[in-house]
């Protein structure tokens, strides 16, 4: 195992919990369009692109939009979603995430956001974290998203480390699966029924140190 110097993190799941504010803006413009939306369906959205995102939920309600059309309700989805990440507070930043990047980044490990989000900096701000970042690759600058690895080799090079010496933070299947595609370690932030792939699952960050995450490593890597 190559010693780990660097820690990227994806944003919604991990970091901030903004998935409900997607949902209630993928929902809207659903209702606007006559489509029926649950809950079960938001999660096959989870880790897509926006795009790719309002191309199923065309498919759920098999309706077709020229490109011109699709990219027009993909603006007006995240107006309404801005709306929402305008009101976000710091403190809906989830439990033990702030503690743990300040304990990494005093151990001197480099951070960096890895998010195919294009609010990523946005978000940040509101959190009042920004700081704890030191750098930041996001939606702005990829062209293809998850699974491809392109965000997470962006972020490493961005640090200026070697893709094995970084681990991904994910909650998503498409980016466990794109950081194992990258090189990289992957820690999954949920369950192992839903991440089966990831190296380590853990449930969150609260009460977890950067040690307790290379421990861990060390042991599955031994099994």
């Amino acid at each position: 195992m190559k010693e780990i110097k660097g820690l990227i993190f994806d944003l919604d799941g991990v970091i901030v919990d903004t998935a409900k504010y997607h949902f209630l803006a993928w929902k809207k413009l659903a209702q606007n369009l006559r489509i029926p939306f649950t809950e079960s369906d938001n999660e096959r959205l989870k880790g897509v692109s926006r795009l790719r995102s309002f191309e199923i939920i065309l498919e759920i309600g098999g309706l077709t939009m020229s490109e011109e059309e699709k990219e027009k309700c993909c603006t007006e989805k995240n107006n309404l979603y801005l709306e929402y990440i305008y009101q976000l507070k710091s403190d809906e930043i989830l439990p033990g995430v702030r503690k743990f990047l300040s304990d990494a980044r005093e151990k001197g490990y480099k951070i960096a956001l890895g998010s195919g989000s294009r609010n990523a900096k946005l978000i940040l701000e509101k959190l009042e974290i920004t700081d704890l970042f030191d750098v930041i690759a996001d939606g702005t600058i990829i062209s293809q998203a998850k699974p491809d690895p392109e965000i997470f080799i962006k972020g490493a090079k961005l640090l200026e480390l070697p893709a094995e010496s970084c681990i991904v933070f994910e909650d998503a299947a498409a980016g466990i699966e794109g950081a194992h595609a990258a090189g990289m370690y992957a820690v999954g932030i949920g369950t192992a029924e839903n991440l089966p792939k990831a190296e380590i699952i853990l449930p969150g960050l609260k009460g977890i140190t950067i040690k307790d995450i290379i421990n861990k490593l060390q042991i599955h890597i031994k099994e």
